[in-house]
This record gives structure tokens, sequence and C-alpha cells, in this order.
């Protein structure tokens, strides 16, 4: 019965983690090789996913575990120390390790046409590094809003940021029929192109990081809330969300006649723009702010709105999750690779989590019942 078990967990297992990560290049010398790569990166997420939060944690999660590993696991010289899965996710390729990320992860979900892919970017704080003088990393993430999984992830170069990290991810990516959301740090000539050559619609936010574009939409609709867009063709949508004593009020407008905005051929696909107000009571405190977009999307206010929301829900979704849950933002992993690739890592265990419906809860006790429950661990990393 038991070795029955066990055929059954790698039938399984061959249909997801190796089946995408068998053509990942073993950074390793040959003749140096005490540990299947394959081993290595599945205890890890295993790991990860029952509360790991760096090597030492996956070492000993994999020790706890090493005779319901073997089930699966080829595990030749057992489970390796802490130093080894440093040493070999130091030196793993992450452009390698992220392109079979969003491979697996895409071949999980469906996206449908419109369905909302929020690209945002995040500092993981920590892992500087004083003595090389390494900068803090920045990860930016494709989050699909309605399946709730990463999409992928790239690291942004320190120089330049978001602006060529985006482009990167998005050819890892296959969301022809999705709507693609960015804040201003993204909104870029060159970043639309890409998205519409891809036959995605996009949704940028705006800032004073392009001219005068940010001023131009500004502009026009203080002029046309002043005028109560009398005779100004627009469509329009509200919410109202309340509780613990706050109320909020969030208005979208969108317009489609822009042929009096400069440049606007420049931009591929540039259909409509886009204005949010949001106005919040908390007790006698009452604050309004304003956000302008551009956007290839017809004009349809609640479409738009979806859109907007649902990028705002990244940081809840995801950011939130990383740093309170995963600790990521206190994570002292800092040589070579190892940041960027344990952030893979982490995006991996989140996704499969998110996927879960079977438990009711939060993703911590999510990983607390991992952690005690093999046959859970089980359906969690096999999506069962």
């Amino acid at each position: 019965m038991a070795e029955a078990e066990a055929n059954k967990v790698k039938i399984e297992y061959q249909t997801s983690i190796s089946e995408h990560f068998k053509d990942l290049p073993d950074p390793r010398k040959p003749g140096m090789i005490l540990h299947k790569l394959l081993d290595i990166i599945t205890i890890a997420v295993c790991g990860i996913i029952c509360g790991a939060n760096d090597w030492v944690g996956v070492e000993t999660f994999g020790k706890s575990k090493q005779q319901w590993l073997s089930g699966f696991l080829e595990l030749p010289n057992g489970i390796p120390s802490h130093d080894t899965f440093n040493n070999v996710l130091n030196s793993l390729s992450a452009t390698k390790l992220q392109e079979c990320f969003a491979a697996w992860m895409q071949s999980l979900v469906q996206l449908l046409d419109g369905e909302i892919v929020a690209i945002d970017g995040k500092c993981l704080r920590h892992s500087y590094d004083r003595k090389s003088g390494k900068a803090a990393i920045h990860m930016v993430s494709a989050w699909a809003n309605s399946n709730r999984v990463v999409l992928g992830q790239v690291k942004a170069d320190e120089k330049s940021n978001e602006i060529t990290a985006i482009p990167e991810l998005l050819k890892l990516l296959d969301i022809k029929g999705c709507i693609v959301t960015i804040d201003a740090a993204g909104c870029q000539k060159t970043i639309a192109r890409d998205i519409i050559v891809r036959e995605a619609d996009y949704v940028l936010a705006l800032k004073g990081n392009q001219g005068t574009l940010h001023e131009d939409v500004k502009d026009y609709f203080e002029w046309a809330l002043a005028k109560n867009f009398k005779s100004i063709v627009h469509s329009y949508h509200e919410t109202i969300d309340g509780g613990h004593g706050r109320i909020e009020t969030r208005r979208y407008w969108t317009i489609d006649d822009i042929e009096w905005l400069d440049n606007r051929e420049k931009w591929a696909g540039l259909t409509s723009i886009g204005m949010v107000e949001s106005h919040r009571e908390i007790g006698d405190k009452v604050t309004t702010e304003r956000r302008f977009y551009i956007t290839s999307l017809s004009s349809d206010a609640q479409r738009f709105g979806r859109a907007v929301r649902a990028h705002w829900g990244i940081e809840n979704s995801l950011h939130w999750s990383l740093d309170v849950t995963f600790n990521e933002d206190y994570s002292r992993i800092r040589k070579d690779n190892g940041p960027e690739n344990f952030a893979v890592l982490r995006h991996i265990a989140l996704s499969l989590l998110k996927q879960d419906s079977s438990h009711k809860t939060g993703i911590a006790n999510k990983r607390l019942k991992a952690a005690l429950d093999q046959d859970y661990l089980y359906k969690i990393l096999t999506m069962q």
C-alpha cells in the first residue's frame, strides 16, 4: 500500500514541478553533483509553503520530512544542507528559473478575455549588500487578478528600475485578450506598443513623468467637471464602500473624444482617457484624491473602474502577503542570484496556496496546515 501511494505521488509529481523545471540548467560542474537539481527545487518550494523563510528553514523542513519526500524524490545523498541550497540557488540562472516558473503558472490557469493582469514592482528591502556595494533588488511581477496567481516576475535593473524590466516580463507572458494595468512608472510608449502587439489592452496611470500628457489630461477633466460634463460625451460609474467608520466613494469617468490630445498617435492603441476620484470620509476627516489614466479600452467607466480596482488589489493580494506572511522585507539572502531566486520560489509557494479553495482560511494558516498535514501539502504541491 505504501509503495502504491509513493508511485501515485511520483506520477503526479511528474506532471507538475518536474515537467516544467526539467530543462533548468544545472550550474554545477559534472562530478560535483551530490543532489539532484529537481530535488533541491522541490524541497525548497515545499519548505517555503510550510513556513521556511531561509535556507536553514528549508533544510530543517527537508530533514523532518525526509521519509515522505523520499516517496517521490530521488534523494541519492539524503537532504541537502542549507549551504548546498544556498550555493546552488545563488549560482542558478535567475532568468531560466523565471522562464520555467512563468511556463508552469500559465499552464495552471486559463486567461480568459478580459482577465486583468496587474504589473507592479516591489523592493526587497534587506537584499542589499554593503560589502559588495549591491543595492536592494527590485522585482516586477505580473498578477492575474481573477486566477489569483503570479504569472511571472523579473528583476529590474538598478538604474532603469521598472522601465526595462516590464518589456522583459511581457515576453514571458501570453496575455492575448487580457487587460494589463501598470502604474505611472511603466507608462511608456514602448510598453504600450508591446502590450498592443501581444493583442492585449492596457490601462496606464499618469503622473508628471510623461511630459505634458498628465497635465493635459488633468486639465481637460477639470474643465469637464467645471461644466458638469455638459455636452461632453462620456461614461460614468460610481461605487460606495464602507465599514469601521469609513465611507469611500469612488467615481470613474472615461472619454474617447481625444482628438485634441497632443501626440496621441505616438501611443499605440490609445482610445480613451480616464479619471478616478476617491472621496474618503473617516469621522470628521474628509479627503479627495484624483488620478488620471490613458487606456486602449473604449470608453466604458464601469470596465475601466474594474481594471483600476484590480490593480490596487495587487498590494493586498500579493505584496502584503509577501511582506507579512512570508517575511520578504526582512529576508537577508543577499548573495549573487540568491535574493532573486528565493523571491521566485516565494511566488511559486504563494500562487499554489492562493489556488487552494478547500481550506477557508488565510495564507498563514494554510502554511501551518501544510506543515502539519502531508496530504494537504501534497494537494497544494500537485494543485489537486
